[in-house]
């Protein structure tokens, strides 16, 4: 059913054939023509824009042998040998008069010297030029790439990017001087960013644990660690660190690296357009780590060393692979992504060799693209690690939108019509103070599912009034909804540096993100998946009786739904002044255009019924969500831990139900959840490690069918679920540790010392996997007959406003989701 993309079948096609950073300036050096007239070696000198004096910039000698006709055939030299910096890199061996162009792969320094000497008639010649290495520009498959696209090279400490235009688009590109300092003058334009290939060496200090730059490998310092890998060997900690730009993304390959100034060490070269590294230390495999965040693209990320120096997995000698285009919190266009990590992979393979098997290890929206790249990209990766986990993120926003409407019936609707029940804080403009505290605020937990807390601060209430109370909906998740909705608010800085029309052509949101998924309308606005017709709020907590059916129907008339991206203004105060882009859109932030629930983009006017209209999301695009693999449907055939510490209690936005959605989710989309195991621990006992052992032995197993065909049976016996405690004791382990979730069973040892909160869709009726889009919907007669409100008497006036409020029906979530396309 879905669209899964397979990286043997993506390399196997020769898809990367042709992809390239297009128009990039990459010539360091040349081209120079030197004739065989002169005896003595020909000698020239030439700069790279290396930052440091021991970085090792990567780049392709070409060297073209006369000409390519039939008079350039006869001017071509003998033999030639070329030295970069002493060192020979062409020698007669490598030269075949039969051969025009001849490229080899180099190690440039910040300061160089080429010296060329040649052996011919005298009016044969070579010409030389030398190239930056610079890595893929893509796209693979992903679409059409975005512009303005904001350049984070400099703030990597990578310098300034290449110049690939002279027409003003992009980044102003400068002349440097010797000292590195930039004139005025502009030598062009980057648009997508890219950069070359460059290797610094790190150490781990034995004084403070941190990593510091290592200018000369075969000089350790005196404070230098030492490590022993998963193989046994006892190395000094050091880490070479590859960095350069592949998909415009900038992305690093860090491995342990303590021999790379012995050549005795190096493996064999198998071409000439390849550079030699050590792999001693190496235990032949990958980890790829993904990261979290959430953002809505046109932007490259920094990239960070705490991020590429990935300490527990380098210090067990595995190689780290990481990218910025990896990063959730620079964009979230999961297909983006996809294609990026398989890029990088491939990248990887072709200068290392494919490794032994690769793991991907990240938290929150590096979990998503665990789960989500391991369904769509069979062969990309070999088992995952899901910290903090979700099971997509498009699906998320369906509870999630409706955060800030429920809690602005709470702050505000409620108590002015004298209904204190849900706690918390009332805002009330007449009154002063406008903000009152009004009792404990757990109560919203009844409607909104997440947890909540008497004893926390509220960020936007608690410097006004010293009083504490907060929910998951607050803590989690207050500023999103503008940055993921509204297409006139962003937080991407260095927009300043694009033209304000290039600017204000952004639809900046989540959805025009991936406008190349959901297509766009004749305005340039992508559709939303987003709806809530026929929802019935607070229906849990109406049948456990916390709230009266009038607060039931008064919260399901009033709570509204969001405006359509093209009917959505700028933001009110306290996001007005985080908007990268108010100046150009509303002027200056006023502290009295108080809004933190975006209650200005909501459809909250009540009709003649007093009813405020709902959002009708739109078909095509979640069809489109589900086509594209942007929804994680449960199908996956490969090792997963799901590990979280448990974070409800202080209303983390990973909250812990999250792992049983995805669990129920693999269940229904292909039969079982075998292969993935739910460790839970206390904050902040560290599994890392432990998750490490399990699957490389799982993963041995599966690759030599120890225990027979496939990912489940070759289980091993540690890979079982569980949950410990702050020190690491086991509080339940094996396949009744959390009965009760889902079997309907006794709760076992780990249901009993974590317990899940749920969702606002749960509480309206909804399943535990979070997947229902659009709801089908039955008449409120329906409902009735079919026990939906339970032991609760409807009458005949309270069944004429359920149907004011719900005039096309209640939601009947045993249909399943209506946003699902033909045939799924």
């Amino acid at each position: 059913m879905k669209k899964a993309i397979s990286i043997t079948l993506v390399l196997l096609l020769g898809i990367f054939v042709g992809i390239s950073a297009a128009d990039v300036e990459k010539t360091v050096f040349g081209p120079e023509n030197y004739s065989a007239k002169k005896k003595k070696d020909h000698k020239d000198t030439f700069s790279t824009a290396a930052l440091n004096d021991a970085t090792i910039v990567l780049g392709k000698l070409i060297v073209m042998n006369g000409g390519p006709d039939k008079k350039g055939k006869k001017q071509r030299v003998k033999d030639a040998t070329i030295k970069i910096n002493g060192k020979k890199v062409l020698e007669p061996k490598d030269f075949n008069k039969k051969d025009y162009r001849i490229e080899i792969a180099v190690k440039l320094q910040k300061e160089n010297t080429i010296s060329v000497k040649i052996k011919g008639k005298k009016k044969s010649y070579i010409t030389v030029q030398i190239d930056y290495e610079v890595g893929p520009g893509g796209p693979i498959f992903s679409g059409p790439q975005q512009y303005p696209f904001v350049c984070r090279t400099e703030k990597s400490d990578l310098g300034q990017p290449l110049v690939d235009n002279h027409e003003g688009f992009g980044i102003p590109v400068y002349g440097e001087d010797a000292s590195g300092d930039k004139p005025a003058e502009v030598s062009g334009y980057c648009k997508d960013c890219n950069t070359f290939s460059r290797v610094d060496y790190f150490y781990r200090s034995n004084v403070d644990g941190y990593f510091y730059f290592l200018g000369d490998p075969s000089t350790p310092p005196a404070d230098i660690d030492q490590t022993t890998t998963s193989d046994g060997l006892t190395v000094d900690y050091i880490v070479r660190l590859e960095r350069v730009t592949i998909n415009r993304f900038i992305y690093s390959i860090a491995m342990l690296a303590p021999f790379d100034h012995d050549a005795k060490h190096h493996k064999k070269k198998k071409k000439k357009d390849e550079i030699s590294w050590d792999t001693t230390a190496w235990n032949g495999k990958l980890i790829y780590s993904f990261d979290g965040g959430v953002a809505i693209g046109h932007d490259q990320g920094k990239l960070k060393l705490e991020d590429a120096l990935y300490d527990d997995a380098l210090s067990m000698g595995f190689a780290v692979a990481y990218s910025t285009g990896n990063r959730t919190g620079v964009h979230y266009n999961l297909m983006l992504g996809g294609e990026t990590a398989i890029m990088v992979k491939d990248h990887f393979v072709d200068r290392y060799g494919k490794p032994k098997y690769t793991v991907s290890v990240g938290g929150s929206g590096g979990a998503i693209q665990g789960y989500v790249y391991g369904q769509n990209h069979p062969g990309l990766l070999d088992a995952t690690i899901t910290a903090y986990s979700y099971s997509d993120m498009v699906t998320q926003t369906i509870y999630v939108g409706d955060c800030s409407l429920l809690e602005y019936y709470f702050d505000v609707i409620a108590p002015m019509q004298g209904d204190l029940t849900f706690g918390g804080f009332a805002f009330n403009p007449y009154l002063f103070p406008p903000i009152q505290h009004i009792g404990s605020i757990l109560p919203r937990t009844w409607i909104e599912g997440l947890s909540s807390s008497d004893t926390i601060e509220h960020p936007i209430y608690f410097p006004m009034t010293g009083q504490l109370g907060s929910t998951e909906c607050i803590e989690g998740w207050f500023g999103l909804t503008p940055l993921a909705m509204n297409p006139l608010f962003t937080d991407v800085g260095g927009l300043d540096q694009f033209p304000d029309d290039v600017v204000l052509g952004v639809k900046w949101n989540h959805w025009n993100d991936l406008k190349n998924i959901y297509g766009v309308d004749e305005n340039g606005y992508a559709p939303a998946p987003m709806d809530n017709v026929g929802v019935q709020y607070g229906l849990q907590a109406l049948k456990d009786g916390n709230i009266t059916i009038g607060q039931f129907l008064d919260i399901n008339a009033k709570i509204g739904g969001w405006k359509q991206s093209d009917e959505m203004i700028p933001e009110g105060y306290p996001f007005s002044p985080e908007n990268e882009i108010q100046h150009l859109v509303d002027g200056p932030p006023d502290p009295a255009d108080f809004d933190p629930w975006s209650i200005r983009n909501a459809n909250i006017a009540l009709d003649a019924f007093g009813v405020a209209p709902r959002t009708a999301g739109n078909i095509g695009a979640m069809n489109a969500a589900y086509e594209s693999g942007m929804v994680f449907t449960g199908e996956i055939d490969i090792p997963v831990i799901d590990f979280r510490h448990y974070l409800d209690p202080v209303l983390d936005m990973h909250h812990a139900q999250q792992s049983f959605a995805t669990r129920q989710r693999m269940i229904d989309g292909q039969g079982h959840a075998d292969n993935q195991l739910i460790w839970f621990a206390e904050p902040y006992y560290d599994m890392t490690i432990q998750a490490f052992s399990v699957l490389d032995e799982w993963l041995y197993n599966i690759k030599h069918k120890v225990l027979g065909e496939g990912t489940v049976a070759n289980k091993p016996a540690t890979a079982v679920d569980l949950c410990v405690n702050v020190d690491g004791h086991l509080l339940g382990a094996g396949p009744k540790a959390w009965d009760g979730i889902l079997n309907g069973g006794s709760p076992g040892p780990c249901t009993n010392a974590f317990p899940l909160y749920s969702t606002s869709r749960i509480v309206a009726g909804g399943n535990i996997k979070g997947d229902i889009f659009k709801c089908h919907l039955q008449s409120v007669a329906d409902a009735i007959a079919n026990g939906v409100y339970d032991s609760i008497v409807i009458d005949g006036a309270t069944q004429i406003r359920l149907e004011q409020i719900f005039p096309d029906g209640v939601c009947d979530y045993t249909k399943g989701d209506m946003g699902l396309p033909e045939g799924w």
